[in-house]
């Protein structure tokens, strides 16, 4: 798997489309459409991106296999942790341990930036994404529910992964 670091106005542009085609997909089961599409413009358009990687200390990584991209991940670098914002995995590439090889990648990335935990938000509702995050070791640590404008909610469990020393 390669790892495509968003750079230029190009790749967030493919980026927002990847996002966007991965959430309409992936959430109707949990979120109106209307919420969904409130949440793409707000954090996944060109528009959002751009502004996390120029403002909000972002970085993004879309997941490529046999040149097809197959996901995404996007984190921010905060004082005390590195903050997992999104993983995302295409439905038809999902179960196959990408997600997995995707966090060890982040796991790095922690490293690379001194940090030692990641932490993560993810709704409370999202069984199986709160599964694997189990598995991979993440803990609950609180639940926060965020008013995100327009009369949607976010409703969520904080989770956080210690890196262990090597």
């Amino acid at each position: 798997m390669n790892y495509i670091k968003i750079n230029t106005d190009e790749q967030i542009k493919s980026l927002a489309s990847l996002a966007s085609e991965i959430w309409h997909e992936y959430w109707p089961c949990l979120l109106s459409a209307d919420q969904i599409n409130y949440m793409v413009k707000k954090f996944q358009s060109y528009e959002a991106i751009k502004h996390q990687l120029d403002f909000e200390n972002y970085i993004y990584y879309i997941l490529e296999n046999d040149n097809n991209f197959i996901g995404y991940f996007g984190v921010s670098i905060k004082e005390d942790y590195l903050f997992l914002s999104k993983l995302y995995i295409k439905k038809d590439y999902r179960h196959n341990g990408y997600g997995k090889i995707a966090f060890d990648k982040i796991k790095l990335i922690t490293k690379e930036y001194n940090k030692t935990s990641i932490q993560l938000t993810v709704n409370k509702y999202n069984k199986n994404t709160i599964k694997a995050y189990d598995r991979w070791g993440f803990k609950t640590i609180d639940a926060v529910v965020t008013d995100i404008g327009q009369g949607f909610v976010m409703d969520d469990y904080i989770m956080e992964y210690v890196l262990k020393e090597d």
